[in-house]
């Protein structure tokens, strides 16, 4: 069927283990998946909200000497800690796999203490003729440690279904500063260049619009540049550990449809407010105990 004549779908979010709910979806009905799995660091991830206001007697001080007072609003966190990671991860990987496009792509996003061995697994999945790249995301936020080199990246590993046919929209990608524009010549300056597997990306600002309060939040530029890369208007995107929604709102601001999933009932709460008046809109599952329910207007 072409993607003219395709019925429409509404974009579709599910509270609980995404196992089984990937089990139920269709062969092949995916066209690229994101997915930022918790990194087993063996901690509980959390964030606080705050709010701070001019206060003279204030617990912090700003620029200029400046007192603040700081409210805590609300923090949210979720468990970070798996007996057997890979156990975990690899039937889900599987399922990835299976529900792929024959020219869907993967992107698999972790840190530099799990990437190994998660690289092992998938090519073990996937074939190792199926590896694309291995993308650097770099900040440079946080504190730094004095013992060691402060890690500031993360690694995104990406696979596709097929080498010999793949989406790779490299047009449409967003360009880059060249280093040394004077070498270059004026126009090919002011175009800019592709980007290379290592992106420069600040985190999420902690008082900027788009920051949601769930911790591990991902940032849109980076899933944007991810899915007009890898996608086209009006596929199907996959996030099968969605968090705070930031693929699905990356694909509504770039015509493409989702499909999220979370067991965290703090991520749905997150994600009920992100999309609060959003159209075609189903929630599986949630509220918990409620039947599936659909948004057509907003």
């Amino acid at each position: 069927m072409s993607r003219a004549n395709r019925p429409a779908m509404a974009n579709r979010i599910y509270f609980g283990d995404n196992l089984p709910i990937l089990k139920r979806l269709p062969d092949a009905s995916v066209n690229l998946i994101y997915i930022d799995p918790p990194f087993n660091t063996g901690k509980t991830q959390s964030r606080e909200s705050i709010r701070v206001s001019p206060a003279a007697d204030g617990d912090r001080t700003g620029f200029q000497g400046r007192r603040y007072r700081t409210v805590k609003l609300g923090a949210r966190s979720f468990a970070d800690v798996f007996d057997d990671y890979l156990g975990f991860l690899e039937p889900r990987l599987r399922e990835a796999r299976r529900v792929l496009a024959a020219n869907g792509s993967l992107y698999f996003h972790i840190d530099c203490r799990e990437v190994h061995y998660c690289k092992l697994l998938l090519d073990s999945i996937f074939g190792r003729e199926c590896f694309l790249n291995e993308i650097i995301w770099a900040y440079d936020y946080g504190g730094r440690p004095r013992s060691r080199w402060p890690p500031k990246h993360d690694n995104i590993l990406v696979y596709v279904k097929d080498p010999r046919r793949y989406v790779f929209n490299s047009d449409a990608i967003d360009r880059v500063p060249y280093m040394a524009p004077g070498l270059v010549g004026p126009e090919k300056a002011a175009r800019g260049k592709l980007p290379t597997d290592v992106w420069w990306h600040t985190i999420v600002p902690t008082n900027g619009k788009e920051k949601t309060g769930y911790p591990t939040q991902k940032p849109l530029g980076v899933l944007r540049r991810i899915i007009v890369a890898s996608s086209n208007p009006d596929d199907v995107v996959l996030d099968f550990f969605a968090g705070s929604g930031t693929t699905g709102e990356a694909c509504r601001q770039l015509g493409r449809r989702f499909i999220l999933m979370d067991n965290n009932p703090e991520a749905l709460e997150v994600m009920a407010r992100r999309f609060t008046g959003a159209k075609d809109m189903e929630w599986v599952g949630w509220p918990p105990g409620g039947a599936a329910r659909v948004r057509r207007d907003g």
